[in-house]
C-alpha cells in the first residue's frame, strides 16, 4: 500500500518508514508527489497533524500520514509546542534544527527545572472526508541537556536527555532510538491500527 507522508522532512520519513515496512506499505513524501504544505494555525499537534494528513490525501487521491511532534518544556509552561519547529526564529535566529537547539540551550540557562516531553502525534486518513482518522500519540519525558551530545538523528535529538538510557536521543544507536523515541512509539501504535482497520490483518 502507498501512503502520502504530509512532510517533506526527510529525517521524518526514514524513521517512520523503517517502521511502516512490515505492513507493506511505502510511504511517499508529498513533495515527491507536488503536494503543497498545508498551513497549520492549530494550538494542538491533534488539530495541525489532521490538517495537513487531509491536505496530502486532497492533492493525491491516496490515503495519508502526518506527524505533528514538538518539545514540550515544563519551565516554559509546555511550548514551544507546535511552535518547535519555528522556536528559532522567536529568538533570532533563522528556521533550523541547529539553529532551534542554540535558541533552545540559551533560552535553558540558569534554569534548574530541565524537564521535558518530545511528543508525536500521527493522524492517518484514507481519503479527505475519512469519517474515522486513526490517531496515534507518542510521548516521551527527559530533561533538556546542558549541551549538544551526540552526531545521531535530528532535530533536538542532541539534548534530549533520556535519564533511562543515560544518553540523548543522538547518542542512542538508530534502531534503539526508533523503538524508544516518541514518533517510535506513536509510530508502533499507528502500524497496529493501520494493521487492524485498514488492512484486516
Amino acid at each position: 500500500m502507498k501512503i502520502v507522508l504530509a512532510s517533506n522532512n526527510l529525517g521524518k520519513l526514514a524513521e517512520l518508514q523503517a517502521m511502516f515496512a512490515p505492513l507493506g506499505c511505502t510511504l511517499v513524501r508529498q513533495g515527491d508527489l507536488g503536494v503543497p504544505e498545508a498551513p497549520e494555525p492549530y494550538r494542538t499537534f491533534v488539530e495541525n497533524a489532521l490538517t495537513k494528513a487531509r491536505n496530502a490525501a486532497q492533492h493525491t487521491g491516496l490515503p495519508a500520514l502526518a506527524d505533528d511532534a514538538g518539545l514540550c518544556v515544563d519551565a516554559f509552561g509546555g511550548l514551544p509546542g507546535v511552535d518547535t519547529a519555528y522556536y528559532a526564529t522567536q529568538h533570532g535566529y533563522a528556521k533550523g534544527d541547529d539553529n532551534n537547539v542554540t535558541a533552545l540551550l540559551e533560552q535553558m540557562q540558569g534554569i534548574a527545572n530541565r524537564r521535558c516531553a518530545m511528543v508525536s502525534t500521527l493522524v492517518a486518513v484514507r481519503s479527505p472526508e475519512d469519517p474515522e482518522p486513526l490517531i496515534a500519540v507518542g510521548r516521551v519525558v527527559g530533561e533538556v541537556a546542558q549541551e549538544r551530545l551526540g552526531s545521531n538523528g535530528f532535530g533536538f535529538d542532541p539534548i534530549m536527555w533520556i535519564p533511562e538510557f543515560g544518553q540523548t536521543f543522538a547518542q542512542l544507536p538508530v534502531e534503539v532510538k526508533n523503538a524508544h523515541s516518541h514518533r517510535g512509539r506513536a509510530s508502533q501504535a499507528m502500524a497496529a491500527l493501520i494493521r487492524a482497520n485498514w488492512l484486516g490483518a
